[in-house]
């Protein structure tokens, strides 16, 4: 065999590679027959914990709902990743989890932050990415024409679930420049937040071991106080392991809380 030869086989194997790597990500069949799967009991908390447990006490015009990614190529089945957490994203009830906290922001007067996220063609310039970049580059996740362009946006995997936006573009939720990779760092979320006075954060949102666990860290880490809602997240399953297991385990080791949905609701209600 010929050096050229050997060359094109090992391109087109690279190229056949990549394919069914993508096929994996998008196929919920092929993905699920190899990806990891928690048993539920694996996600209940211990009954005997061995940290001290702490909690996050709510007070008005001090306290907001910040959402992590709440758009279609994560929640919905036209999304480009429904494949690897539809799963999740089912069991948990995500979708309307997600609803609820956002009616309960608008229903008493909490403001309401969202963090999304969003490719411009220049993205795709990148000289180096993780794992995880390198997917959401080749699939198009959170695709969109430009910065100043909304273009082919409506409807969009990038655009948000249609039955958030009467919550979003209420002319009152802060939406922030979008982050580009996992944390808050490289957007305006932190400013928005100070400049509104807010030092309680509840965090939600997708994906629970990604973006949501990196956005937590990061509030974490600039002296906010942060309860995250279990059930109003979910991620990715995967043969590397089960997304949503591995943040919620790392939530019970930093969170300010750790409460379900129909508990936050009560404790927003109830606030002062």
């Amino acid at each position: 065999m010929t050096v050229s030869a050997k060359v094109w086989i090992a391109y087109w194997t690279v190229i056949i590679t990549s394919v069914v790597s993508t096929a994996l990500l998008v196929n919920p069949a092929s993905a699920k027959s190899t990806a990891y799967s928690a048993p539920q009991a694996a996600y209940e908390d211990p009954t005997k914990p061995g940290l001290p447990q702490t909690d996050m006490t709510i007070i008005k015009g001090a306290t907001a709902i910040v959402i992590t990614d709440p758009q279609i190529d994560f929640l919905s089945p036209d999304g480009v990743t429904w494949g690897v957490v539809g799963e999740s994203v089912t069991e948990h009830g995500t979708v309307d989890n997600l609803g609820k906290l956002m009616k309960a922001a608008k229903d008493n007067d909490m403001l309401l932050f969202i963090s999304p996220h969003h490719y411009y063609p220049t993205d795709h310039g990148w000289k180096f990415e993780g794992p995880l970049e390198k997917l959401m580059h080749a699939i198009g996740m959170f695709d969109r024409k430009g910065p100043y362009s909304l273009e082919g946006f409506d409807g969009s995997g990038s655009d948000f679930m249609p039955e958030y936006k009467q919550y979003i573009h209420d002319g009152e939720t802060v939406i922030t420049s979008p982050h580009k990779v996992y944390g808050p760092q490289q957007n305006d979320l932190v400013l928005q937040l100070r400049k509104r006075g807010i030092s309680k954060v509840i965090l939600a949102g997708m994906s629970a071991n990604l973006c949501t666990q990196a956005h937590l860290y990061e509030l974490l880490e600039q002296g906010f106080e942060v309860a995250v809602v279990r059930d109003a997240t979910a991620a990715a399953k995967l043969p590397e392991g089960d997304g949503y297991l591995a943040a919620l385990i790392n939530f019970r080791f930093v969170a300010n809380g750790l409460w379900t949905t129909d508990e936050t609701v009560a404790l927003v209600e109830e606030a002062k």
